[in-house]
């Protein structure tokens, strides 16, 4: 039994003396590798698959194509590292705060540089709804922009949250079959199956929501 319910969560734990756990982020690009070399491969249909399907969903936010194809690569990403923190003994990399804030920074950084620098005027009137009252204005200035700073830690809490709720839930389920009897032991299995089918779930709509608020963002700038 574990002394600390969030040990599977440890990003320090070692194997063979070697600090692995973070490594699992690039089995995105162990995915994706087969998509340069084999063109009909399961793994280059699903994804023509999902990027038609995500760009459709994209498209009327922006004018070009090319525009899309990074929020396409960050749904991927996120989703194959979801997708990957399902299995047993594995390292979820988007389940940690440090990951996903990483992230939401990142892309947030970027869209008020690009915004504040290309479209200062736009920004500005960002602050202001359209028929604001003159003496509500610095009010919603300041709640406008306390909102948009904040879309970073609501971006990371969500997906992380999310997934870590899962994964603890799973862990306190496996927990309470030791030492019991048959009859819960099975009762708590088909807890479990029915939960990873619930966590499947929410680790494609969590890559999917943080893809879309993030284009969301991006189409205001």
């Amino acid at each position: 039994m574990m002394t600390n319910l969030f040990s599977s969560f440890d990003p320090m734990s070692s194997s063979l003396n070697m600090q692995l756990n973070w490594m699992s982020m690039f089995l995105f690009i162990i995915v994706f590798y087969p998509l340069y070399w084999i063109s009909t491969s399961k793994s280059s249909i699903l994804y023509t698959e999902l990027t038609s399907y995500i760009t459709k969903e994209f498209m009327p936010l922006f004018k070009s194509y090319k525009n899309i194809i990074f929020f396409n690569v960050l749904f991927m990403f996120i989703l194959i590292n979801n997708v990957f923190g399902l299995m047993p003994y594995t390292f979820t990399s988007t389940a940690h705060i440090a990951m996903t804030l990483s992230m939401a920074l990142t892309v947030w950084i970027i869209f008020m540089l690009y915004g504040w620098v290309n479209n200062t005027n736009h920004m500005f009137a960002h602050l202001v709804p359209l028929g604001t009252p003159v003496v509500l204005m610095p009010f919603m200035v300041l709640i406008e922009s306390i909102s948009n700073i904040i879309r970073p830690i609501t971006l990371s809490v969500r997906l992380a949250a999310n997934l870590t709720a899962g994964h603890l839930l799973l862990i306190l389920l496996g927990e309470s079959m030791v030492n019991s009897s048959m009859v819960i032991i099975i009762t708590v299995t088909f807890a479990q199956l029915a939960l990873m089918t619930l966590e499947a779930a929410v680790a494609v709509i969590q890559a999917y929501v943080f893809a879309t608020l993030s284009t969301l963002y991006a189409s205001e700038v």
